[in-house]
């Protein structure tokens, strides 16, 4: 089921992504796991595999990691226009859901945080603000450890994901023990992906 390109849907999703901007305690990663259960789960308006696929891309690509809700937007939108073999309409409202998802998980937070960090550096030396600091950081690794495991949960067959449950044990051991740069990891992953060994 795609998306229907009217423009309440739009409303809705620019909604749904600006009230989850105010709650991306560490990043919009984050709050993936209620973009999977809005999108995927109760609008159907994205694939599982096009979900997976979307953060995969963009933690892969260079520049800031929020690139995941650009190209989440991007094939919401691609999928309320039939497709990419449609044609330009296809393209020009994946540029629509690109923008919205964007300009909605950036600007509420953006404006938020400009005046809690001013406020927060003001008062510093309140023995509340420096427990509120103290208290985020389990909540944020807490919010990535969900991320994970919603991304893994997708590949829940044992007997073929093995593999890649393995490989992403591994990982997840070398950057807790060790200082091995993401990137070699990356392009490790991926080249097991290449090959068809993951």
């Amino acid at each position: 089921m795609s998306m229907a390109p009217l423009v309440s849907n739009w409303i809705d999703l620019f909604n749904h992504f600006a009230s989850l901007s105010l709650l991306a305690v560490g990043g919009a990663i984050t709050t993936a796991p209620d973009m999977h259960r809005y999108l995927v789960t109760e609008q159907g308006w994205l694939s599982e595999a096009q979900f997976t696929s979307s953060i995969a891309l963009s933690q892969a690509a260079p520049g800031p990691n929020v690139l995941f809700v650009a190209l989440l937007g991007w094939n919401v939108g691609l999928n309320a226009g039939g497709g990419p073999g449609v044609g330009g309409m296809a393209w020009a409202l994946a540029l629509v859901g690109m923008v919205v998802t964007m300009v909605a998980i950036m600007l509420p937070s953006s404006i938020v945080s400009y005046n809690a960090t001013r406020w927060a550096h003001a008062n510093r030396h309140f023995r509340s603000v420096r427990a509120f600091k103290a208290g985020l950081a389990p909540i944020v690794i807490a919010l990535l450890m969900a991320t994970g495991w919603l991304l893994m949960a997708a590949h829940d067959q044992a007997q073929e994901d093995w593999p890649l449950w393995l490989l992403a044990g591994v990982a997840t051991l070398l950057v807790w023990r060790t200082r091995i740069h993401l990137l070699w990891l990356i392009g490790v992953g991926a080249l097991l992906g290449a090959l068809g060994w993951v």
